[in-house]
């Protein structure tokens, strides 16, 4: 089902969708929209929505899969398009879990190679929780020479160390529970490049939507509980967004462009595509789930 506009989408009657989980994808240009469309069908989403521009083409799904997918046409890079789109999704979708992403990026979860998206989040809520902390992960390109997009699926490298985090005030300045900033990667390398709200990595990339529900601009949602990293009495499984996005925007940005001939550095390693790699890496963990 396609949509001329964001509006045209809102208007649809809530729960005319069907069953979730259910993915939107955000397309903020051309690279690699039919991969990540792959990988979202690979992960087993019911759904899957795609915000695009009206001159960017939307690779078809294969037929017996074309009912899944829904285009919703619009400026996707206009400020607040993530905002707009998925907070319209929350409200066609109630209860059923959301994951959104832009294109070039590949959610993983722990043994997300045998086990469902559809299983996982079933295994989530039996733990009494509704969302799930995802860690955006920088992909990048061995040779800017060779990729000069910076985007090679096939040779992608990301950093081996260099995460942290800080605690997250609230409005009085306390540390918020169970709540933290988070982040590494091309951001924290080329700081002087990015802008300080865009800087951390963390991202509510994955949860139940309800009716009042947002997605803020910073990537949380206005349920403070669902943008914890683990419930009160132990360790909560999280998961991990492996993205080009920085990378590809680092070298469009004209202010950056020219200041960056290599992303590469002592702590880059090959990325194996492998939920187990990022689990050794301590880029998210499986919590209680074996």
């Amino acid at each position: 089902m396609d949509f001329d506009n964001l509006d045209q989408f809102a208007a649809a009657q809530p729960g005319s969708f069907g069953k979730g989980p259910a993915a939107m994808l955000i397309a903020e240009d051309r690279v690699e929209i039919g991969s990540t469309l792959d990988h979202l069908r690979s992960l087993g989403f019911r759904q899957i929505f795609v915000v695009a521009a009206p001159d960017v083409t939307v690779p078809p799904l294969p037929a017996e899969a074309k009912a899944k997918l829904h285009v919703i046409r619009g400026r996707s890079r206009a400020p607040g398009a993530t905002q707009a789109a998925v907070n319209a999704l929350i409200d066609k979708m109630p209860g059923e879990w959301l994951h959104y992403c832009y294109n070039a990026e590949y959610l993983f979860y722990p043994f997300c190679e045998d086990r469902s998206v559809g299983e996982m989040v079933t295994w989530v809520m039996e733990e009494r929780r509704s969302a799930i902390l995802t860690y955006v992960v920088d992909l990048y390109a061995p040779d800017l020479r060779v990729y000069p997009d910076a985007v090679s699926l096939d040779t992608a490298l990301l950093d081996s160390s260099g995460y942290y985090a800080e605690a997250r005030p609230d409005e009085t300045g306390r540390p918020r529970e169970r709540q933290l900033n988070f982040y590494g990667g091309l951001r924290w390398r080329f700081e002087e490049h990015v802008a300080k709200p865009k800087r951390k990595i963390d991202r509510v990339g994955l949860f139940q939507a309800r009716p009042g529900l947002q997605l803020r601009e910073d990537h949380t949602l206005s349920d403070e509980e669902m943008n914890t990293y683990a419930c009160p009495w132990h360790h909560s499984l999280t998961a991990a967004i492996c993205s080009f996005r920085v990378a590809k925007a680092l070298r469009t940005n004209p202010g950056s462009r020219h200041d960056i001939n290599d992303y590469r550095w002592h702590r880059s390693t090959q990325f194996h595509w492998s939920s187990l790699q990022l689990m050794e890496l301590g880029l998210m963990e499986p919590g209680q789930w074996f």
